[in-house]
């Protein structure tokens, strides 16, 4: 690097500024020849959109059969299954989601009915209601309160008769 900016300054370059017309080389001497302006009529060219040069390419089927894509053909072919596992994971996913509200919805409505069965049973539970649905069956209520009857083992055995 350093040998080419001497070989540079050795040429009468200026470095710090803008060539003057009299430091600046020859034509000969960049080597490399500059192309001679000629008079030739200019003709108008219609130019191409890549854009549209590239859609072309793709529904012609050339866009398939360039280098780079037949290279890559596992890479792109490893690409697509991925894009398909993404999108076959989004669904189940989706169909999980909709599963487990149609559960909590579910559950939700088993709690109403469980709590509305339990008021419903606490209801008719009570001492009150009871003795109404007992007045209806003909039955009716003791006046005398309960009592505990006490047996030992010896009054259930048979006595045995005695010789006189």
């Amino acid at each position: 690097m350093v040998k080419e900016n001497l070989k540079y300054n050795e040429q009468n370059h200026v470095l710090n500024g803008p060539p003057t017309p009299g430091s600046a080389p020859a034509e000969g001497d960049l080597g490399f020849d500059t192309p001679q302006k000629t008079k030739d009529p200019v003709k108008a060219v219609k130019k191409t959109h890549k854009s549209r040069k590239a859609v072309q390419d793709f529904l012609g089927g050339d866009y398939l059969s360039k280098e780079w894509v037949t290279g890559n053909l596992s890479y792109i072919l490893y690409v697509a299954l991925l894009a398909m596992i993404y999108i076959a994971n989004t669904y189940s996913t989706e169909k999980m989601f909709k599963t487990i509200e149609r559960t909590k919805n579910e559950l939700k409505e088993l709690r109403y009915e469980y709590i509305t069965t339990k008021s419903i049973l606490m209801f008719q539970g009570r001492q009150s209601e009871i003795s109404k649905r007992a007045v209806v069956l003909g039955l009716r209520e003791a006046k005398m309160p309960p009592y505990k009857i006490l047996y030992s083992g010896e009054s259930l055995q048979p006595k045995k008769a005695e010789k006189p």
